[in-house]
């Protein structure tokens, strides 16, 4: 089992879309890539855009079922690349895009994805491609939102969800 992190604005709807893609084994919300003296964070702290971090994902899966190149071609299919710290509605630092990776590996391989988006655009793309430097889980209650609260605010059109779920992972 693997595990990237994916910050894609409000992570309610970044952690349902990729719960629908075959192979990702579990998804949790956190944050990630704060400021180093701010510790486990709570959401009211980062909502301040105080503290550096964005809101994120940590994706585990099956490297045998779904590639790391297949989960970040989806993560773009999800977000707006060109915005910068905005996703739908939401706006702040924590709603910032990126993908945070483990390994040197893991970077070669974003790396060849975030050069196919770029190719589509014009404008650099405003989407982090760091390391992970620090990640801390959300509250409960931020878990699995849109399990628990169907009908709950999402940055995210609906549809979007069943088209990932249809999707063949490579």
């Amino acid at each position: 089992m693997q595990e990237i992190y994916f910050a894609g604005g409000c992570f309610w709807g970044t952690e349902h879309f990729f719960k629908q893609i075959q192979g990702v084994i579990h998804t949790e919300t956190g944050f990630a890539n704060g400021k180093a003296e701010i510790t486990n964070p709570t959401y009211e702290q980062v909502y301040t855009d105080q503290t550096g971090y964005a809101e994120t994902v940590r994706v585990r899966y099956d490297e045998q079922k779904v590639s790391l190149a297949f989960l970040v071609r989806m993560f773009f299919a999800a977000i707006d690349p060109q915005s910068i710290n905005k996703q739908g509605h939401d706006e702040g630092t924590r709603y910032r895009t990126g993908v945070y990776y483990t390994s040197e590996d893991q970077k070669a391989v974003i790396e060849k994805v975030f050069a196919e988006e770029q190719s589509k655009y014009e404008q650099p793309l405003a989407v982090e491609l760091l390391p992970l430097c620090n990640y801390y889980p959300a509250d409960e209650y931020h878990q699995d939102y849109l399990d628990k609260h169907p009908d709950g605010y999402c940055h995210l059109p609906l549809s979007l969800f069943s088209w990932a779920k249809q999707q063949k992972p490579q």
